[in-house]
């Protein structure tokens, strides 16, 4: 059969990496830091995918905006305390490997910082795999579609011949802002509801799902 993607983009946290749980412990905890009410936790999941400052913004949308930059130094502080200890979901780094050997382009688009992106490629060892990638600190925050963009325009390669595989509904916007078809993985921060609301090719519930559907669809 002939292949239908030749690049596959894929989001970080909780995409590839099991980080949601420690995403939201450490906005809980640099909330508490400075006697701030965190927000519930469906609330600090749903902004995981946004760029960090966003991301706060939509979390404690009440807090003066002069007081943005104190939580995130504090967020940076606790969720640094465990990014060593953060590990791949099991089969992705397998995933990713089999991905690139069947000779697919491949591509990060993370609401991470660039600094943070290039340490969690160098403690994964995925770093090797991935031919491009785009960061919220470079670019507009998901889902905005300027890392999609710029990722096909440094691939060279068509939006109908690019997927996005995300956790988020951040992501699948992104996806159809700009013209790329978006699969959805249900295992990471946003519920399979959410998700499969943004019709997405396929809602995906576990990892080794992932590989499947790459397998055949892809």
């Amino acid at each position: 059969m002939a292949r239908r993607f030749e690049l596959l983009v894929f989001d970080w946290d909780g995409t590839l990496l099991d980080s949601a749980a420690a995403i939201v412990e450490a906005i809980t905890a640099a909330c508490r830091d400075l006697g701030l009410p965190p927000p519930p936790a469906e609330r600090a999941r749903h902004v995981i995918g946004m760029g960090l400052y966003d991301a706060l913004r939509h979390a404690l949308p009440e807090l003066p905006e002069s007081r943005y930059p104190q939580l995130v130094e504090r967020y940076r502080h606790h969720y640094l305390a465990r990014d060593h200890e953060l590990q791949l979901f099991a089969g992705a780094a397998e995933l990713i490997a089999e991905l690139s050997a069947a000779g697919f382009l491949l591509a990060v688009a993370t609401g991470k910082s660039r600094l943070g992106l290039e340490r969690a490629l160098r403690h994964s060892g995925l770093g090797p795999f991935f031919h491009a990638s785009r960061c919220a600190d470079e670019c507009f925050s998901k889902p905005h579609p300027q890392m999609l963009e710029e990722l096909l325009d440094e691939l060279a390669v068509a939006g109908e011949r690019a997927l996005m595989i995300g956790d988020t509904t951040h992501d699948l916007q992104m996806a159809r802002n700009a013209g790329v078809a978006a699969l959805a993985v249900a295992y990471g921060a946003h519920p399979v509801a959410a998700l499969d609301a943004m019709q997405p090719l396929a809602c995906v519930r576990e990892l080794a799902e992932l590989t499947a559907w790459l397998r055949t669809h892809a």
